[in-house]
């Protein structure tokens, strides 16, 4: 794995995302203007928009960044752009970490503008420091990233890549603990819960949202989102064919 070409593979991502500005406004905008919905449609009750705003503030990076990032690169694939860039000198595991690289740059981007909305001007009421809100929600957009990258190995089209979020990201929303505690759910579903990452996710908006100072579970939950992210980008780079279809 060379760093010079990890570092050129993420500029020529960022320069083609520069003319693509329905893509920067789907992964910049759309969590906004989706938090920023949620808070008025809960108007007469903010105390909902507690509830459930940290939550969402993570989930909808997630979903964001994951169909950005697999119609991006499936349309490399379909292209043949992927095909000529594997044809060179460039290892797999470049290619993986400088797409990772260019979209986590925007993630970044994303997650600071969705947590600044939400907590200083739709006034999130957070206990636990904004800083970590910020640092969940950034995992949470890079695990959407780790996804949409893998999950683009196995589309033929643009139009399958959008039919795997029902697969992929829907049964997480579900059982993440979004709709109901997890431990009231049917303990076969809570032990599928307990494997899917999105709860963490959640979880760890909780423990920021409920608790002053880091907590254990804090912790805990941070690290199981990041090394889903690290594990999920590990096998994008095993899935990555050196032909296209």
């Amino acid at each position: 794995m060379s760093p010079a070409r990890t570092l050129a593979t993420a500029a020529r991502v960022l320069r083609q995302l520069r003319h693509d500005p329905r893509s920067i406004a789907l992964m910049l905008l759309v969590p906004c203007v989706m938090l920023f919905l949620l808070r008025y449609v809960f108007d007469g009750s903010p105390g909902t928009f507690d509830n459930i705003g940290a939550s969402l503030l993570g989930i909808f990076p997630l979903i964001t960044m994951f169909l950005v990032t697999s119609i991006a690169t499936l349309r490399e694939r379909t292209s043949g752009t992927l095909e000529r860039l594997l044809a060179m000198p460039l290892g797999k595991s470049d290619l993986i970490a400088g797409y990772a690289l260019a979209f986590g740059l925007l993630a970044v981007v994303q997650s600071t503008l969705a947590t600044g909305l939400a907590v200083w001007f739709l006034g999130l009421d957070v206990i636990g420091s904004p800083w970590l809100l910020l640092l969940v929600a950034l995992l949470d957009a890079l695990l959407g990233t780790a996804l949409g990258l893998f999950v683009s190995a196995f589309a033929a089209s643009e139009f399958q890549a959008v039919q795997f979020m029902p697969a992929v990201i829907f049964p997480q929303l579900l059982l993440c603990g979004l709709f109901t505690p997890r431990d009231h759910m049917a303990p076969a579903l809570e032990a599928i819960s307990d494997v899917l990452p999105m709860s963490y996710a959640v979880d760890g908006m909780n423990q920021v949202l409920r608790h002053p100072e880091i907590t254990g579970d804090f912790v805990r939950d941070a690290l199981v989102v990041a090394g889903c992210a690290l594990l999920v980008l590990g096998l994008g780079a095993a899935t990555l064919r050196r032909r296209t279809t």
